[in-house]
Order: C-alpha cells, then sequence, then structure tokens
C-alpha cells in the first residue's frame, strides 16, 4: 500500500509513493472476482453483464480494455482489487445540493406525526437568498465530495431554492462548477411574495430568470404538484425551456395522483421523479415511450410516506433509475447504497434490478451512455467495494463498503 493509502502498485519501474491523482498513462485494475459492466453480451450475468476473474484498463480517462485477468495487457500502475467487486459509478440524476439552512426540526415533527406538504422549502428559500456566493459553494462541494465517497461520480443538481433572477442563475453557476448535469428549477414552489400573483411568478420564470438561468443549464424541470404548479403552468414553464434548448425533466405524482407524468411523456421529457402515485394511465404512458422514472426513496424514508411500487413498473416494461432526491427537508442523504437498500427492501426490486437502476438507469435518466457503464470507450468511472458482490450493497445496509472510487479513471480520495 502507497503512502497515499491506495492500493496501487507499479507494474513497471517508477515511484511507487507518487500520488496516484498526479499520474498519467495506462491503468489496469485486476484481480477483480465480480465485475458489474451494465453491457449487453458482457458475460452471462443477465442485465448487469456481469464478469468473474477479470480486468479492466484504463487509457486517457477511459475504459480501453475488459477481459480475463489472465489476458490482462501490462499498464504504467496497476490497482489490486484483492477479489472484489467492482461496479460503474453510481449516477445520482436527482439531487438539490445549492442550499443554505436546515430543516432538522421539520424532519422531528415528520417523525412525531405532522405530514409532509412542501411548504418547507420556502424556509430554506430564505436561507439560501441570505447566504453568500462562498456558503452556497462550500455547502455544494462538501455534499458533492461526500456523495463521491461513497461511489457517486456523476449527479444531476438543481437550483430552485432561489427563486429570484439573480438567486436562480448564482445557484447554476454554483452548481456547474461541480457537474455538468445542471436542471433550472425556478418552478419549484411560488415564493412568498407571489403568493397571490402566481401568473407573474410563472412570466418571470419564462422570461427574465430562464434567460439569467439557462447559460448555466441543461435541463428544465418544474414541480407539477399540489401547492407548488399545475399542469397549465408547468407545460408553460418547460416548453420555454424547450424553446431555448434545455431538456426536460419533471418532479411528478410525489404527493398524489395527478398530470404529471403524463406531461412529461407528452413533452418527451427524459425522466418523470418521484412517481409515488401512479394510475394504470400512467403506467401505459411511461410503458410505452422513454421516458425514465426516476423513483427516489429517500424521500418517502424522510417523510414516512408510501414507497412507489417499482415492481409493477419494472413488470409494465418502464425503464426505472434510482437517485437520492438529496435536499435538506425531504431526503438529506447523499447515500445511493442507502437508496439501493430501501428500493430492495420496500419498493419490490431485486438487487440487480436496483444496482442497474442506480447506474445504467441513472445515465438513460440523463441521456448518457457514456456513465453508468463499463465498456471500451466508457469513462473510467468506477467502484470497488470492500466485498465480493454487489449483493452486498442491499444485503449489509448502512454498512460504507466502497473502498475506492476512479473518476475519469483518476483514483479519488479514499473514504
Amino acid at each position: 500500500m502507497t503512502s497515499d493509502g491506495w492500493r496501487h502498485q507499479p507494474v513497471r519501474a517508477g515511484d511507487p509513493a507518487r500520488p496516484a491523482v498526479r499520474s498519467t498513462g495506462s491503468l489496469l485494475v485486476d484481480n477483480i472476482g465480480e465485475l458489474v459492466t451494465n453491457s449487453a453480451g458482457e458475460g452471462a450475468g443477465g442485465p448487469l453483464g456481469l464478469r468473474r476473474d477479470a480486468a479492466l484498463l484504463v487509457e486517457d480517462g477511459l475504459v480501453a480494455w475488459i477481459g480475463p485477468a489472465r489476458d490482462a495487457p501490462a499498464a504504467d500502475r496497476r490497482i489490486d482489487a484483492e477479489g472484489a467487486a467492482v461496479l460503474p459509478g453510481f449516477v445520482d440524476s436527482h439531487a438539490h445540493l445549492v442550499f443554505a439552512g436546515d430543516r432538522a426540526a421539520e424532519f422531528a415533527a415528520r417523525m412525531a406525526g405532522q405530514p409532509y406538504t412542501g411548504g418547507g422549502i420556502r424556509t430554506t428559500v430564505g436561507a439560501t437568498r441570505a447566504a453568500s456566493d462562498d456558503e452556497l459553494r462550500g455547502t455544494v462541494r462538501r455534499l458533492r465530495a461526500e456523495a463521491m465517497r461513497q461511489g457517486t461520480t456523476t449527479i444531476e443538481i438543481k437550483s430552485g431554492y432561489g427563486l429570484t433572477v439573480a438567486d436562480e442563475a448564482r445557484s447554476l453557476r454554483i452548481a456547474a462548477e461541480v457537474t455538468e448535469e445542471t436542471t433550472f428549477l425556478g418552478a419549484h414552489v411560488v415564493p412568498a411574495e407571489y403568493a397571490d400573483r402566481p401568473d407573474d411568478y410563472v412570466g418571470m420564470v419564462c422570461g427574465p430568470m430562464l434567460a439569467a438561468a439557462a447559460p448555466y443549464a441543461r435541463w428544465i424541470d418544474v414541480f407539477c404538484e399540489r401547492g407548488a404548479f399545475d399542469v397549465d403552468h408547468a407545460r408553460a414553464i418547460l416548453a420555454c425551456g424547450q424553446a431555448v434548448g434545455l431538456g426536460v425533466r419533471v418532479h411528478a405524482n410525489q404527493l398524489g395522483p395527478g398530470p404529471g407524468v403524463r406531461l412529461g411523456v407528452e413533452l418527451g421529457a427524459a425522466s418523470v421523479d418521484h412517481c409515488t402515485h401512479l394510475t394504470d394511465a400512467d403506467i401505459d404512458a411511461l410503458a410505452g415511450s422513454p421516458t425514465v422514472a426516476t423513483l427516489l426513496p429517500g424521500a418517502e424514508f424522510s417523510t414516512r410516506s408510501p414507497y412507489p411500487d417499482a415492481r409493477r413498473l419494472l413488470d409494465a416494461g418502464v425503464t426505472v433509475a434510482l437517485a437520492t432526491d438529496c435536499n435538506p427537508g425531504s431526503s438529506y442523504t447523499s447515500s445511493m447504497p442507502f437508496c439501493i437498500a430501501l428500493a430492495v427492501r420496500e419498493m419490490r426490486m431485486t438487487p440487480a434490478e436496483a444496482v442497474w437502476a442506480a447506474t445504467a438507469g441513472g445515465a438513460m435518466a440523463l441521456r448518457r451512455d457514456d456513465v453508468g457503464r463499463l465498456r471500451p470507450g466508457a469513462r473510467a468511472d468506477l467502484m470497488i467495494l470492500d466485498a465480493p458482490s454487489h449483493l452486498h450493497l442491499a444485503y449489509r445496509p448502512g454498512v460504507p463498503l466502497t473502498r475506492q472510487v476512479l473518476h475519469n479513471g483518476v483514483p479519488q480520495c479514499r473514504p
């Protein structure tokens, strides 16, 4: 083991104490007991494309080769997986990391029986508006690093706690410092100063706020829910985002049945998120479309709400993703392994389905084909577990199993 704590070994002459993050050239990850590729045709391991006794070569931040460990090519450096499982990095396709303040008291009240209504969002809005750029940046970077330590190599980050032109633009500008997957959520709730003028607020979102936010955003999202935005307002906002080139995402059907899922399908959304309360018509619409249903079990855990029925979606042929919904009010977790365990225990997913949804499913929810899978040409985003199989992510809930993480082929700080 080297001085920086990584189990990487030089395959040819070199300085073994050199920090891994400074190294260039090829990197071999070998002695892999179980390799999850998520690639069709890889091995005989079903949807996860499992390979046994495998090795993987990284060059220039990409996967260059995958094959049996006995056939592994030479490389500049080596990481010995010691018979452990290697998986693609998690793809967290729904997170709200740009905020200030704390809503622990709200959580305690819910645990004592108070229902969740979404109204606490305005508490975070006040704190976020009052925070400095450096305070917001510190929170984003802390949570991004926290997620990375648990295996999340790709993360989507939304705005939505500023709800002014300037605050939404700065939220996205700060988010863009740590991820390319940024989402404009000016339509999170109607802020207090517009409570009696929702049409005026929608006009601002579609006009000056969108103009200021769009340069920093890839996506646009709307909370289409009672107490937030109705279907007509949601459709108008999303259409304006599409007109300036943003992809569509929708918060839908979290608090009760509603039109959000079918609106997302109608507009060709990449993902509709939450999907807690679905009708047969909602499921039929999803099953006949490329729109992904992104499930957020951390929110149900933290609000004591019913969990989505993932089995019903999967059996209908709907593509399912898992994400954390990391936010200070209704799901303050950055842990994709925790969400996998909840999905298996509470949402009737198999461990393999949950792992696929947290990796390849998340990539599909972001319309990405370079992450969430391990195959030649994909980004070398991966994790090595302190476990022999992906099954342990659900089998050992709450245990920090991520031993090492590579992002773009570069080893990150150890957990």
